[in-house]
């Protein structure tokens, strides 16, 4: 890419700042300062171009964009007007959230978080459980009263659950941990003693026969293995807090609450 345009080479002694004029079109300026901000704005790919190529290149697209720019000044309208408040709005509440995420993950924040949720939390436990799942009650009755009567659980599971995945392995689920599975069928497996079947358990999927054989407390994982989550959660809070302060000093009006919710459809209405 080219610019067209020839600027002489600054002096070595003569310091570029943000205000340094690269370009102009019909007496408006383009400064460095703009030239640096449309880098960032570039996808990584292109931020990795060669220096002379991303400064010819942005230079033709600033003075491209800025003599469209001046070719539709005079004809701004009520929906250009709002399209440019409503981005400057964006962007400033992007930063001021910036800051406020900055400030709040810290190391300490970091510790803080997870002796809360992991270090002085009780142990979560996991369970290793077989099922046997089963169309009707009926089924599941009949089929429990052949394991109380000494049938093997999983050769019972192998031969009639409909569960193939797990019925292949004597309906084997393996562990796993609370919030894995349907809520009827986890009660059942919490509540259940360790080596018993229980009476039928309904869910979506049918009527299932539960055998917990295992019960043991989880690993913890370690403050790396969740500093992303951690992060996340801090900053979210730290989030809500500064909007509740901020929202909460303000004085705030909400004199459209009585207008009808259709009307942020009408797209007419910028054109009036």
């Amino acid at each position: 890419m080219t610019c067209g345009l020839a600027f002489p080479v600054l002096a070595q002694d003569e310091a570029a700042t943000a205000d340094t004029v690269v370009a102009t079109v019909n007496g408006t300026e383009i400064t460095l300062g703009e030239l640096i901000i449309l880098r960032e704005k570039l996808p990584a790919q292109y931020q990795a171009l060669p220096d002379d190529m991303l400064f010819n290149g942005l230079i033709d697209q600033a003075i491209q964009q800025t003599a469209l720019e001046q070719s539709v000044a005079e004809t701004t309208t009520k929906r250009d007007e709002l399209w440019m408040r409503t981005d400057r709005r964006s962007y400033l509440a992007g930063k001021a959230l910036q800051s406020v995420v900055q400030g709040a993950v810290t190391d300490a924040a970091l510790q803080a978080a997870y002796d809360e949720k992991f270090a002085n939390a009780p142990a979560a436990k996991e369970y290793s459980a077989q099922h046997i799942l089963v169309e009707s009650e009926e089924k599941a009755n009949e089929l429990k009263a052949q394991i109380d009567g000494g049938a093997d659980f999983g050769e019972v599971a192998k031969a009639n659950s409909t569960d193939t995945g797990s019925a292949i392995n004597g309906g084997d689920l393996g562990w796993f941990g609370l919030g894995m599975m349907v809520a009827p069928f986890e009660e059942a497996v919490v509540a259940a003693t360790p080596g018993t079947v229980t009476a039928p358990v309904q869910t979506d999927f049918g009527w299932h026969l539960i055998k917990v054989n295992e019960v043991r407390d989880a690993l913890k994982p370690t403050i790396d293995e969740v500093r992303d989550e951690l992060a996340a959660e801090i900053e979210q809070k730290a989030v809500e807090a500064k909007l509740a302060e901020l929202t909460g000093a303000a004085e705030i009006a909400r004199p459209g609450e009585g207008l009808d919710p259709a009307l942020i459809r009408d797209a007419t209405l910028l054109d009036k």
